[in-house]
């Protein structure tokens, strides 16, 4: 994902530095991009002091990490792995007012985040989103692999049924739309979300059912997969590099 962001940043978008605990990823990223390894460097850090925005795109584990460093060094930053923030919403808000900072974070591989926020202006009786993967996408979640057996599946199978809260707790790498979601509206806990393994799709489709007195809002999203990465829907990474877009554009379009 942080390749494809990088790649298409806008002509008045300056990339300055790129940094993975990995680095042959970053090498190989600024050899595509600047023809040499002078984009990299060897410390995140580095990458934060550098920056004007940093953008992160590595896990929910290490999310958080790299925003309170970024935010504690006054940069703002835009933030792909939404669930890592979800524990830690206290110091986010606090350390980004305190640095007059701006956290960005993309609505991901769902619609009707615009309609949810304006909805939450009024209110908001009811969130529930309903999200059907193959079952290869859950290969390495261990909530998964202790519970079910998902290999020749035949028919839809339900991995879970709660509160968005628990669904980025149990499924930190599939599920950052529900965390998006759950920030945007009526909050993690009140947030509802099932998760479904559908041997019969291909894409990853989300659905959302919103009550509110100003209306009821029903969307859904089938998400052609990543040709680079299949565990991510290329929505989410459009999602990414369209906010990069607005954050940039004088004039704004949308709630």
């Amino acid at each position: 994902m942080a390749g494809e962001i990088a790649l298409n940043l806008r002509k008045d978008a300056h990339l300055v530095a790129l940094f993975d605990i990995n680095p042959e990823k970053s090498l190989f990223l600024s050899e595509k991009i600047a023809k040499s390894a002078k984009l990299c460097v060897s410390s995140l850090d580095i990458l934060i002091k550098k920056s004007e925005l940093v953008i992160e795109a590595s896990s929910a584990k290490s999310a958080w990490v790299i925003a309170r460093k970024s935010l504690s060094a006054g940069r703002n930053i835009m933030v792909m792995s939404v669930g890592g923030m979800v524990n830690h919403l206290h110091g986010l808000y606090a350390l980004a007012r305190r640095n007059n900072a701006q956290v960005y974070l993309p609505s991901g591989a769902i619609a009707g985040m615009d309609a949810l926020k304006a909805a939450h202006m009024g209110k908001v009786q009811k969130v529930v989103l309903t999200t059907r993967k193959h079952p290869s996408a859950f290969s390495g979640v261990e909530y998964v692999a202790k519970r079910f057996k998902l290999d020749n599946l035949k028919k839809d199978k339900i991995l879970f049924s709660g509160s968005a809260s628990l669904a980025i707790k149990y499924f930190p790498q599939n599920i950052n739309v529900a965390a998006a979601l759950g920030l945007a509206g009526i909050g993690m806990r009140k947030t509802r979300v099932r998760i479904i393994a559908s041997p019969h799709i291909k894409k990853n489709i989300h659905e959302i059912a919103i009550v509110s007195k100003a209306a009821r809002i029903f969307t859904r999203t089938e998400n052609i997969l990543h040709p680079q990465n299949p565990k991510t829907s290329f929505l989410a990474v459009l999602s990414a590099i369209a906010t990069l877009n607005e954050i940039l554009q004088p004039v704004k379009v949308g709630t």
